[in-house]
Formats: structure tokens, C-alpha cells, sequence
């Protein structure tokens, strides 16, 4: 077996420009920060989010210019500092597409993809205004005939996930919540996988359950030490909230998003 261990800046310039990409983890949790960065920096254009529940790493990719659609259930940093600015502003002005979905319709539209299936149905829609909204179809149970809400299958072309620990050839270990990220990397094309650290892969060779996210799935590796960040990585260390609230401070407008997106990731000082 090959090792598909790269770079980070190779491994996101393999992303083209306009592609569906899922990010992993979940609001302040384990998002591959260090890769949404990269693709701030690579200046990725047109790209299609997909997430349950984002966050600073939805926020920031607005900000920066980088999205045409966002497919999510949630963009916000919760109680913690309340809605994302960018992502709004973005939004309204008319340059982001919001493809509102529930969380769940976006995890049974990933479900339907590995499956290999058009479509999923979904429970408990009833009463909601959101399968008008997005044009989900009801059909007839053929077995009772009820209706029942089904949603597209939803196949991004590329999922960026940070693990905590990850052999070269992208077996990989996570601690804590899997959030979607297993069914992100069933579901995609390809797979980008940033690891806090890269490992002897002999422990999974030993007992395969040990991978959340297998190497069959997987297309590139990329050893990033605390590559969550500015995201909490579970054992290892907390969301930096600090770093996160100045983007939001920044977010009242195009101009000052632009200036903290300069002095924070594109200078030669930044992180």
C-alpha cells in the first residue's frame, strides 16, 4: 500500500474551485481549522459547504469570499457569541446561497450517497416549513400509503476532516464525538484527512475497529499539530474563543472582515 501522506498546501490545492466540500467536526469542535485556513489563503473560489452545525470555519470562508452555496443545518457560535456575521451579511447581500436543511436531512442526504440511492426518506417533517422551502418532494410508503418527505442524495466532491491520530495510508483514529464525519468520508468523493499526528499503522492493522474512518476511504494525509485550531480538538485542547471573537467583531462589514482576515492569516507574521 502507497502512502498518502502530502502537505497541507498540496493536499488543499488539489480542491478545485466551485467543488461541494464537506468540513468535518461540529460548531467549536474539532473543525479542520488548519485547512479552512489553507483554503482562505489558496484563495479557493465558489465552493458549496457542507455541514450540520457550523461555525468560525463557515463564517470565515463568507468572509474571505470563498463560498457560493452553504448546505447546513446551523451557522452560528451558539449562546457563545450568537449568530455568524459574515455568513449573514454574505447571505443577505446576495453573494452566499443558503441551502437551509436540517441536520438531520443533511446527514440522510449523505446516507442516501453512500448508499447509492437518488433520495432518503425522512421522519418528523410534518409541519415544517422547510420541505417547501427547499423543494423536498413527499412521496407515497408504497406499503401504507402515507406520505413521507424525502431528501436528494447530497455527495460532496471532497471532505476535510482533522483526526487526532492517523497512519500514512489515512487509517485513522478519533477521540470523543465522531460528530458526521464518519459518514462524510463514506459519502464523498475524496477524502483530505489532517492528523494531529502521524502514526505506526500496526496498531490498525492489528484490530481494524480502532479506525473511525478507514483508508479505503481516504486520499490524502496531512500531519498538523494542533490542526483544529482555532476549533477544540477533544483531549487535547479547548476552542480558543478569543481568536474566534475577532472575526465576529470584524464581521459588521466586508471591509473590516477583509482587514482581520489580512493581519490574521494572510501576513507573513500570521498564524
Amino acid at each position: 500500500m502507497l502512502s498518502k501522506r502530502t502537505s497541507l498546501s498540496a493536499a488543499v490545492a488539489s480542491i478545485p474551485d466551485g467543488a461541494i466540500v464537506a468540513l468535518g467536526g461540529n460548531t467549536f469542535h474539532r473543525g479542520p481549522g488548519a485547512a479552512v485556513h489553507e483554503l482562505v489563503r489558496q484563495q479557493k473560489r465558489g465552493l458549496d459547504i457542507v455541514k450540520t452545525a457550523g461555525a468560525y470555519d463557515v463564517d470565515l470562508l463568507c468572509a474571505a469570499g470563498c463560498v457560493r452555496q452553504v448546505s447546513a443545518g446551523y451557522v452560528g457560535y451558539e449562546s457563545i457569541f450568537g449568530l455568524a456575521p459574515s455568513y449573514r451579511r454574505s447571505v443577505e447581500a446576495g453573494n452566499v446561497v443558503a441551502a437551509e436543511h436540517a441536520c438531520y436531512t443533511v446527514i440522510s442526504g449523505m446516507r442516501a450517497a453512500i448508499q447509492g440511492v437518488p433520495f432518503m426518506p425522512v421522519a418528523g417533517m410534518t409541519g415544517s416549513d422547510l420541505p417547501a422551502a427547499r423543494d423536498f418532494r413527499w412521496i407515497a410508503d408504497p406499503y401504507t400509503g402515507a406520505n413521507v418527505v424525502v431528501v436528494p442524495a447530497l455527495q460532496p466532491d471532497v471532505a476535510v476532516i482533522h483526526v487526532h491520530e492517523s497512519d500514512e495510508f489515512g487509517n485513522a483514529r478519533i477521540t470523543g464525538s465522531l460528530f458526521e464525519d464518519v459518514l462524510m468520508a463514506q459519502s464523498a468523493r475524496r477524502v483530505i484527512l489532517t492528523a494531529e499526528r502521524i502514526v505506526d499503522g500496526a496498531a490498525f492493522l492489528f484490530d481494524p475497529s480502532l479506525a473511525a474512518i478507514s483508508s479505503l476511504y481516504v486520499d490524502a494525509v496531512v500531519e498538523v499539530t494542533n490542526g483544529a485550531w482555532p476549533f477544540g480538538c477533544a483531549s487535547l485542547y479547548e476552542p480558543d474563543l478569543d481568536f474566534m471573537a475577532g472575526l465576529v467583531r470584524s464581521g459588521k462589514s466586508d471591509q473590516s472582515a477583509a482587514a482581520w482576515i489580512d493581519e490574521h492569516l494572510l501576513q507573513p507574521s500570521a498564524v
